[in-house]
Order: C-alpha cells, then sequence, then structure tokens
C-alpha cells in the first residue's frame, strides 16, 4: 500500500497546512480533536487505494465552515484555503457518500451524552417555516404560502427535546403541514424508534413505516 503523505491531522507542510486561525469559522484545537477522527479513511489509506490528497484536510474542513459560516459563493473562498474547487469537490464526494450526516449524527450523540442522555433521542419536536425564495429559485421547485402570504419554499425542521437537529427537510411553500405526517417527522423516522412528536398543540405518532404511508 502506497504511504499517504495526506495525514488526516494537520500536520505535514503540503499548501494550506499550519496556516493561523483567522476566520471565526476556523476549528479550534479542541473542535478539530473532536472532527478529525470523524472524517473518512482517505482514499490512499483505503484498501482500495488512491491517489494521496494534496491539501491538508483540517483546512479544507476550515473552508467548507468558512462558507457556511458567511454564506458566500464557493469561488468566493479567500485564497489562503485551498483552491474552491477541490473544497467543493470534496464537500459534494462527503455528501454523496453520506459521511457529512454520519459525522453529524455522531457529534449530536456524543452532545446527549455528555449532558447525560442516551446516544438516540426517543422524542422530537416539529415545526416548518415558509421564507421568501430568491428570483433565480425554479418555479417548480417553489409556491405560494397563502396563510403567510410567502412565495418560495418552506423548511421543516425536526430536533430532539434539547434543540439538537435530526432531520432538515425543504419543499414549495404551497406544501401543507400535514398533521399526521410532517415532512421532517417523516424524514428523520428511519432513524428513530416510533416516537411522540409535537407540531404546535398537536400531538403526533411518527412510525418508521415511511414505504407503507404509515
Amino acid at each position: 500500500m502506497p504511504v499517504c503523505l495526506a495525514m488526516r491531522a494537520c500536520a505535514c507542510a503540503r499548501p494550506g497546512c499550519h496556516r493561523p486561525r483567522r476566520y471565526p469559522s476556523d476549528t479550534t484545537d479542541g473542535e478539530w480533536a473532536l472532527l478529525e477522527p470523524l472524517l473518512p479513511v482517505p482514499a490512499c489509506q483505503a484498501s482500495t487505494g488512491g491517489r494521496p490528497e494534496a491539501n491538508c484536510r483540517r483546512a479544507v474542513v476550515d473552508a467548507i465552515r468558512y462558507v457556511i459560516h458567511n454564506g458566500c459563493v464557493w469561488r468566493a473562498v479567500p485564497a489562503d484555503f485551498p483552491p474552491w474547487r477541490t473544497v467543493y469537490g470534496i464537500y459534494q464526494r462527503w455528501n454523496a457518500t453520506g459521511a457529512t450526516i454520519a459525522r453529524h449524527d455522531a457529534l449530536r450523540a456524543a452532545a446527549r451524552q455528555a449532558a447525560g442522555r442516551k446516544p438516540e433521542p426517543t422524542a422530537a419536536v416539529i415545526d416548518s417555516q415558509s421564507v421568501r425564495a430568491a428570483a433565480t429559485v425554479p418555479q417548480a421547485s417553489r409556491g405560494w404560502d397563502n396563510a403567510k402570504k410567502v412565495n418560495g419554499r418552506k423548511r421543516h425542521i425536526a430536533v430532539d427535546t434539547t434543540g439538537l437537529v435530526l432531520a432538515v427537510v425543504i419543499t414549495a411553500a404551497n406544501t401543507q403541514d400535514p398533521r399526521r405526517r410532517p415532512a421532517a417527522a417523516m424524514e428523520s423516522a428511519p432513524r428513530l424508534p416510533p416516537y411522540q412528536a409535537r407540531l404546535g398543540r398537536c400531538r403526533i405518532h411518527v412510525l418508521q413505516t415511511r414505504q407503507t404511508g404509515g
């Protein structure tokens, strides 16, 4: 197996490594200690093999956090980070393999355990909000929410009782809040045991049978 020079820790002399922490979104040493073990194994360290990664992973993660924190386009990533195309490509690859969600779920479980709770929740709070969409949003994925007088999209969010996110689902704003089958509840149901969720004053029971419409 070839030796991978781009190790998972920020300890190499490649471009982008050992960069100073200059942005609020940059990971602290404590944050990186938690995130680094959760990252996917580099291809060059996997049994299938692959080329060594050319950029430090901490710099890549910091670049992704910069885009999310500032809400900017990928092309606006500062020059002290790896090239934006590289950062975007890694971000998309991690999303496609489910690595991003897996990291989020692992961190949520750790936070719950630190608070003296079980790793997996048994209850959830669900709500939705309609937001105005930009003119560039396609007509096929937007709609008119007559109750809120908003033309755009609706975000459905499910959190546990401590406020940690379980699922986020985006639909057109004209999607009605189905009291018996809210979108966020159905998205999070496969990852949860049956639980009682509260949507406003309505108590609902979510089952792990999305395929059968239960």
